[in-house]
């Protein structure tokens, strides 16, 4: 019941969080953007964290846990916060403003990719049980080199960015969009650390890496 009520509350804080950041700025709760985002994250949330409460508690409690305690981890989450904070709060001034118009079919795309990176994410999650929000390695932990992992060696920074990126989009921003831009270097940034890590660490991780080449986006890098 700790489990449930700790999901719960956090993600009742998000729900607040965002809408606050979203609706607070647009002066409005009739932002058909910010409904949409809303839906899109926190219904598949909510089932993704059912699933994951049901079958496997213990990988639920590691996602919830995000406290981060490797210097450069810690730097890339501050600045990701920062960026997220002023994304939203843009977009939501764009909105109330009229800066800019997303059109509907771009929309539709952005919301499409958002819930393919969803869907990558949740099978992420059924691959690798290992996986917590901490760069860390766990007792008892093992190389995945199955499924995704098969293609590329950070298929959950993968998802991300099919999630992130289009996030301006939905909230029917473009200049939303220039905020979310240096995502990907910070996506680099914390992948690089984390794989100096997990060679040093993780056993047989330097045989992986010679097996499973591309790091995020397959046949780029």
């Amino acid at each position: 019941m700790k489990l449930f009520f700790s999901a719960l509350t956090k993600m009742l804080f998000g729900i607040a969080l965002i809408g606050v950041m979203l609706f607070l700025p647009a002066g409005t709760f009739d932002y058909f953007g910010a409904w949409l985002f809303i839906g899109l994250l926190f219904v598949p949330m909510l089932i993704l964290g059912t699933v994951l409460f049901i079958k496997a508690p213990d990988l639920l409690k590691k996602r919830l846990d995000f406290k981060e305690k490797e210097k450069t981890q810690k730097g890339v989450i501050a600045l990701s916060g920062l960026m997220f904070f002023a994304g939203f709060v843009l977009s939501a001034f764009d909105f109330r403003y009229g800066w800019s118009r997303v059109p509907l079919p771009a929309v539709i795309v952005a919301s499409v990719l958002f819930l393919v990176g969803y869907g990558m994410y949740g099978e992420v999650l059924r691959e690798n049980a290992y996986l917590s929000r901490t760069v860390e390695v766990q007792e008892g932990q093992t190389v995945v080199s199955t499924g995704l992992y098969g293609i590329v060696r950070h298929p959950m920074y993968l998802a991300t960015l099919l999630m992130f990126l289009p996030m301006p989009l939905i909230l029917g921003s473009l200049w939303g969009v220039l905020v979310f831009l240096p995502y990907p270097a910070m996506i680099a940034v914390r992948l690089l650390n984390e794989e100096k890590l997990l060679e040093k660490e993780l056993c047989g991780y330097a045989e992986y890496k010679t097996k499973v080449k591309y790091r995020l986006v397959p046949f780029v890098w």
